[in-house]
């Protein structure tokens, strides 16, 4: 049986999913950190809103949806196509804690009631996640539990990104000892997180593209996942080469994936570019990029309303919706 969602929830999904398809096409720009470094010292924050903006304008044109973020991406939510959905982030950028023992902050002031009130369509709220991390792991769940809660409670729908770590600070996330181990962290992590209330999961590709090229597994590993996972998930980029998601992508919608949810791999070189230079990069190859994932999606993704069927309703309805 299908859940059934709730009238703002399934409306969120919706105005965030390719219509015809009900699968996401959904361009991410809510770096904070990485931006600054990736921009370099010297650039003000008008100069950040404003390479967001020109950004984000240009790719909502085809996006099923944008998600940005509070601090740099407002201003260029109210210039994005209103035909494209709008995610907001929920969390801090980065953690606290020691590069092994990851905790995750809220943006001090920001809520999911001021997400609401700002006009967006769904939350999404990261965390750096590891199954094994034993009480770390709780506390999470339980802060997953109380933001989806809330998230839900305003009527939103919540992307929930878990995002792997090796508990070993001697052992690098990018090195073959922990790619070895990577699938069933990503395996057991959707299972576990799928479970928590959040309705889309945002997950990285579960095989490590820089340790294993061959596609057989990875379409047995995103097979996996679709089989561990409660609830939709998409396909994150997590900053590789647009060839190199293009090919993710095709495996994992092949395998269950309802879409994508990506950034970097589509737009990152336009960044540091010159306004007209950029304006170019997004028109042609950015542009390019977008619609190749965008068909995948379209043709290949499973539908998130395999999950869920949408609110019924009778003449009385509205008085006990809260």
């Amino acid at each position: 049986m299908l859940a059934s969602l709730s009238p703002g929830r399934y409306r969120g999904l919706k105005n965030a999913s390719l219509s015809a398809a009900d699968t996401f096409g959904i361009v991410a720009f809510d770096q904070r950190g990485s931006y600054r470094k990736m921009m370099g010292a010297d650039a003000s924050y008008a100069q950040l809103c404003q390479v967001k903006t020109e950004i984000i304008e240009a790719l909502s044109q085809s996006a099923s949806a944008v998600l940005t973020d509070p601090i740099y991406g407002m201003g260029a939510a109210l210039r994005m196509s209103p035909r494209a959905g709008l995610l907001l982030a929920l969390e801090k950028s980065g953690y606290s804690g020691d590069s092994s023992y990851r905790k995750t902050e809220l943006i001090p002031s920001w809520t999911a009631q001021k997400i609401r009130h700002a006009g967006a369509d769904a939350v999404k709220f990261m965390v750096y996640y590891h199954p094994e991390s034993g009480a770390l792991a709780n506390e999470l769940e339980a802060l997953i539990g109380k933001v989806v809660a809330q998230c839900h409670a305003c009527d939103l729908p919540v992307f929930l990104e878990p995002m792997s770590y090796s508990l070993d600070a001697a052992v690098s996330k990018d090195s073959a000892e922990f790619a070895e181990t990577r699938p069933a962290v990503v395996i057991e992590t959707a299972r576990r997180l799928s479970r928590t209330g959040a309705d889309v999961l945002k997950l990285e590709a579960p095989q490590d593209i820089a340790q294993n090229q061959d596609e057989a597994a990875w379409h047995a590993a995103c097979e996996q996942v679709s089989a561990a996972s409660a609830v939709p998930w998409v396909l994150l980029s997590a900053g590789v080469d647009f060839a190199q998601f293009e090919r993710q992508l095709r495996v994992a919608c092949a395998a269950g994936a309802s879409g994508f949810l990506a950034g970097r791999a589509i737009w990152k070189e336009a960044a540091p570019m010159s306004s007209a230079a950029r304006a170019d990069f997004m028109a042609g190859v950015a542009a390019r990029r977008l619609d190749a994932l965008l068909e995948i999606a379209a043709r290949d993704a499973r539908p998130w309303s395999d999950f869920y069927a949408p609110p019924t309703f009778d003449a009385t309805w509205y008085e006990s919706y809260s």
